[in-house]
């Protein structure tokens, strides 16, 4: 099943909170995860940099740090959303607000926009999406070994039953489980990803980015 981008929050089995993004993708596959100053960001492989005149929702900061807090989007609004966060606002009000202004993409599938937030020692996660006919935003308890996904198609409602089993306990194993791992394994076209984990003093980050040849 083809879903588009995914974003994904919970805990693992010894209890860590976490987020997770990741890009799938049947039009712009030649994409990376990189490390920029700030955050990890989606950019065009090298070489492929042209497809940013075909589309310039295809790069941006997909997971950045707020304090205690990390955030996890499909787009620009990773960069208003975490820095609301840092400057005292709630996550729910910071998503919101966020993603309101900024709004779906207006591209030919009006892809919508969403995201995730954690704080490191919280019991509950926040996810978020603005769609063409609505927006949602709500949280979600968490429990060690589970994850809320939900993407930009299909499952593109940020409900509580859509609940996957998460294996993964450090940041770099957690970017390859939500492409790799358990459900995430049947969903399709799967690019590139980002995860946060927290740690025993903040949050540790990491991306994973699928060889060109598969």
């Amino acid at each position: 099943m083809y879903v588009g981008r995914i974003v994904a929050v919970g805990r693992t089995p010894k209890g860590r909170n976490a987020v997770m993004y990741r890009v799938s993708s049947r039009s712009f596959p030649n994409r990376r995860t990189v490390e920029t100053a700030v955050a990890l960001a989606v950019v065009p492989r090298e070489g492929h940099e042209a497809d940013l005149s075909k589309n310039p929702y295809i790069a941006y900061n997909c997971v950045r740090l707020a304090g205690e807090v990390a955030v996890a989007t499909n787009g620009s609004q990773t960069d208003p959303i975490a820095e609301k966060i840092a400057s005292g606002m709630s996550i729910r009000d910071a998503m919101v607000q966020s993603l309101i202004v900024l709004d779906y993409e207006k591209d030919s599938y009006n892809t919508p926009r969403i995201a995730v937030a954690v704080a490191r020692g919280a019991d509950e996660g926040w996810g978020g999406i603005v769609r063409h006919d609505g927006l949602h935003v709500r949280a979600f308890p968490l429990e060690p070994g589970r994850c809320f996904t939900f993407a930009t198609y299909e499952l593109n409602d940020p409900r509580p039953e859509n609940v996957y089993p998460f294996e993964a306990e450090t940041a770099e194993a957690a970017a390859e489980w939500v492409v790799k791992g358990g459900a995430f394994a049947d969903l399709e076209k799967p690019v590139c990803a980002a995860a946060a984990v927290a740690t025993d003093t903040g949050f540790a980050t990491a991306g994973f980015t699928v060889p060109a040849t598969e």
